[in-house]
């Protein structure tokens, strides 16, 4: 009931935003200067993204910042974009770590505000290919600091499957495993609507009679087709995800042997010595690409700013991307960092940029046809999706 409550909550604030086929950007006044730090800047942020060393010693990037900065950090942790857009929309944060299926949404609801990167020192060290990337940039307007950045993978039960997974289909075609048993109840899916280009993704390779070219794009037959696959993985799914620690949970202890997750799960599992890897299949992985944005009217701005620069910081990134299982933002971060080591990056697929799909808000108005379902209707029918619909 509560997963049900928060759907609707975003249902009704993402219909505000992108019920249209066009959405009209506002561009607020953007900070010229930076002064003295209010005392506390408060963040909204994906679970593991700011860590003090409260669940390990080793991962504190949050201490240092608070002495140097007498800025306290505050963080209220999301488990969905659509919780993020949310809270944004209800206000009292200075910044939220949005992945691109929300950054849009943020900038046409003008709940954020343009950054002045040449208030960041920093910015220069940003990966190029980031800079200017469309889910934080508008008409040439950046509205945020990229952060991390990453897949989307198939975790898997390496007592069930001696050799990784090829293909998505173990999680959304009921099939025997190598175990001899059923699929049926042992994998799960991701309780958010974006999860919808998964399936569209599964579909270019598998139905490529249906000339899907982007699994965000989708016109009403490619969309039809999406659903019908959701809908029969449904009889497959012992439990829809959202919060990463009950997955922990549910792979621990209820049986889950296969499901899409998040590197931050698979190196948890890893460290309490369970039997999980993971893999990017044949048909690729939607991924994210998260950006630290700032609310229109944070109260904390400078705060806010000095955290954006601390961000950024060479051993942040790094450390980051140890604990996460992403890739830094900041190239400069894969070399010399003791927690992610040398080959960190290559692991975590810093060269795999260009076969990842991105989260991205779907829109009426699209690029690879004439009209596309928009993202209103991916929240509604992905409820009906999840409740047996």
């Amino acid at each position: 009931m509560n997963r049900f409550f928060k759907s609707c909550t975003a249902l009704v604030a993402i219909t505000a935003f992108m019920g249209q086929t066009t959405v009209a950007f506002a561009a607020a006044d953007m900070v010229k200067e930076i002064g003295e730090g209010e005392g506390e800047v408060s963040i909204v942020a994906w679970p593991g993204y700011i860590e003090r060393g409260e669940t390990d010693k080793g991962y504190d990037w949050v201490t240092k910042f608070e002495e140097e900065t007498g800025c306290k950090v505050n963080v209220k942790t999301a488990n969905t974009s659509d919780e993020m857009v949310a809270l944004m929309n209800e206000g009292g944060f200075d910044l939220v770590t949005a992945s691109g299926d929300a950054s849009l949404r943020l900038v046409a609801g003008e709940r954020v505000q343009p950054i002045n990167v040449d208030l960041i020192p920093s910015w220069k060290t940003v990966d190029d290919r980031l800079k200017d990337a469309p889910w934080h940039t508008v008409d040439g307007t950046h509205y945020g600091v990229p952060y991390q950045w990453g897949p989307n993978v198939l975790l898997y039960n390496t007592d069930v499957f001696k050799e990784a997974p090829k293909s998505w289909n173990v999680v959304f075609e009921e099939q025997e495993l190598p175990d001899g048993k059923s699929n049926k109840g042992r994998v799960q899916a991701y309780d958010g609507p974006i999860y919808v280009a998964d399936a569209a993704l599964y579909l270019m390779k598998h139905k490529p009679e249906l000339g899907i070219e982007d699994p965000y794009e989708l016109n009403e037959e490619q969309y039809k087709a999406a659903l019908d696959l959701l809908r029969e993985q449904r009889k497959l799914v012992g439990r829809y995800w959202h919060d990463a620690m009950i997955q922990i949970d549910d792979v621990k202890n209820e049986g889950v042997v296969a499901s899409s997750s998040w590197p931050f799960q698979v190196n948890l599992l890893k460290s309490e010595d369970q039997p999980v890897a993971s893999t990017i299949p044949e048909e690729g992985a939607t991924g994210w690409a998260d950006t630290t944005m700032m609310h229109v009217n944070a109260a904390h701005p400078n705060c806010a700013y000095k955290w954006l620069e601390h961000s950024l910081d060479k051993k942040v990134q790094g450390d980051l991307a140890a604990w996460f299982g992403s890739v830094p933002t900041v190239p400069a971060a894969c070399k010399g960092n003791e927690l992610l080591g040398e080959e960190g990056c290559a692991t975590n697929g810093f060269d795999d940029f260009e076969k990842i799909s991105f989260w991205r808000t779907p829109v009426a108005d699209c690029d690879s046809q004439d009209e596309c379902v928009p993202y209103y209707r991916w929240v509604s029918d992905y409820i009906g999706v999840i409740g047996g619909r």
